[in-house]
């Protein structure tokens, strides 16, 4: 890993840290539906910053699956997706509750 990659992920490890710590800290105080999906996807996002690093640093592995006849790491597919999973299911519950 080069020198602006380091500082690359120390930023976005410094600012996901915030960003999950902030989450956690709402969690505990709402227990409204809707915003413990955003919670979970920030934590979620975070995790997917903190295995990227791992996997690029050597630490873990990942096998690789055929996907739509593309071999793709699994791990990194579900981290990469999850996050947006959960922002959509929130705004889906959002507009349901304004609905009404």
């Amino acid at each position: 890993m080069g020198e602006t990659e380091i500082i690359f992920f120390a930023i976005k490890l410094v600012l996901g840290g915030i960003i999950a710590f902030l989450a956690i800290m709402l969690w505990s105080r709402t227990r409204d539906f809707s915003w413990m999906f955003l919670v979970l996807a920030a934590v979620t996002g975070y995790s997917a910053i903190v295995f990227d690093l791992l996997l690029r640093l050597g630490f873990v592995s990942v096998k690789k699956i055929l996907i739509f006849g593309n071999e793709i790491p699994l791990i990194q597919l579900l981290l990469a997706v999850i996050p947006s999973l959960f922002v959509i299911i929130s705004f889906i519950i959002m507009l349901y509750k304004t609905r009404r």
